[in-house]
């Protein structure tokens, strides 16, 4: 069974996940971070506290790929917390270790702040956006050539 819990900080909005993250139960995620980007003010920061997390394949893997897509596209961050060893191999192995920041508790990511080198004005700048957008298409990319890839060709099917 998975479950999100969604806890608004002052700093932060902490998704909380618990249980195993997979095909079946990605949709709870997706609803709960449609529900963030809904509101009247965006969220800065985003904490995915992963230590209730017993399970996350590729399904689970691409939600918080496209969580971080739409926090970097204005300007946002993405940080996972207390990453289960299975989760950042993945990680590792995908090159998003370099893209999404790990910590190690949510109290230590909710410390880090809200800033972003090369921010100007609260926003992250062009520049730092467009290398952060670059490292991202390079993980996916290396994330779909390798065996067993993210992504099937049509005539795989």
């Amino acid at each position: 069974m998975f479950s999100v819990e969604v806890n608004p900080d002052a700093r932060a909005s902490v998704l909380v996940l618990r249980g195993d993250l997979d095909l079946d139960s990605a949709v709870q995620l997706r609803e709960a971070a449609t529900t963030l980007f809904a509101g009247p003010e965006l969220p800065r920061v985003v904490v995915v506290d992963c230590a209730q997390l017993s399970f996350c394949d590729s399904t689970g893997i691409n939600c918080l790929v496209v969580i971080y897509q739409r926090l970097l596209a204005y300007g946002g961050l993405l940080r996972l917390t207390a990453v289960p060893g299975s989760v950042a191999r993945t990680l590792r192995q995908t090159g998003l270790d370099q893209v999404i920041t790990v910590h190690e508790t949510v109290q230590e990511a909710l410390d880090a702040g809200d800033g972003v080198p090369g921010a100007v004005g609260g926003t992250v700048s062009a520049a730092r956006a467009d290398h952060e957008r670059q490292l991202g298409d390079d993980a996916r990319s290396r994330a779909a050539a390798a065996p067993g890839g993210a992504t099937r060709r049509r005539s795989d099917a």
